[in-house]
């Protein structure tokens, strides 16, 4: 597939502005019911994560996944796998989210095609630069704040490397993800991400709908005010 099939930068940070990201082990609801109502509150992308204590395998989980597939189809959300290869080439899914010791974005690119969107975890000035340079349409920056949420995250940055980034010519698309709240996500825009990722703060909230349109709304305010 040509490059020219490639989703375009203004497109994919259009998506990244509250991205989503859950499975069954991180909801207090069940699964499906959790992603309809962030559906309805506004998410603008989806990232399928199934991993930690209890999480689904095998059959189970691509179950799971091919049913918040169908759901985020029905919405216009694009659909991506967390570091699961062969579960999003199976699935057809519109992307991938790998972190640093999974396979290389070149790699993948090969696998799915130009059209597909694929995102790399970054922790570092050098890892973005690589990644950039293999082929990824946006990187996961954090955690910016700490975060429960994930047994191996690494050490809290805070926004610094967002800024870093910008300031080193890093212009490729960019993701917050890491602790981030109401009262935590108009800095992490400020610094110069394009959007943030979500899962405790949307999945364990309260209202779903009503916290994924408290995200929209700053995300977009911290936006308009950047310029």
């Amino acid at each position: 597939m040509a490059d020219n099939n490639r989703i375009s930068s203004s497109a994919i940070r259009n998506l990244l502005k509250v991205y989503f990201i859950t499975g069954s082990v991180n909801c207090r609801l069940s699964p499906t019911e959790v992603l309809s109502e962030a559906l309805a509150g506004g998410i603008t992308l989806f990232q399928f994560r199934e991993k930690g204590k209890g999480a689904l395998t095998g059959r189970g989980k691509f179950e799971l996944a091919q049913n918040l597939m169908q759901l985020c189809r029905a919405h216009g959300v694009p659909f991506i796998v967390n570091d699961d290869l062969e579960l999003a080439i199976a699935l057809d899914a519109d992307g991938i989210h790998v972190g640093q010791d999974d396979t290389p974005a070149g790699m993948i690119r090969r696998r799915l095609g130009a059209g597909k969107i694929i995102g790399v975890s970054v922790h570092t000035l050098q890892e973005a630069q690589q990644a950039t340079q293999d082929g990824a349409d946006y990187l996961g920056v954090g955690p910016v704040y700490p975060t429960s949420s994930k047994e191996d995250a690494q050490p809290v940055n805070g926004t610094r490397l967002i800024e870093d980034l910008r300031l080193q010519g890093i212009d490729i698309p960019l993701v917050g993800i890491g602790g981030i709240t109401l009262s935590n996500a108009a800095p992490i825009i400020a610094a110069g991400a394009d959007g943030i990722s979500l899962i405790s703060a949307i999945a364990q909230a309260d209202q779903i709908s009503e916290a994924a349109r408290g995200f929209v709304k700053t995300v977009e305010e911290g936006l308009r005010l950047r310029g």
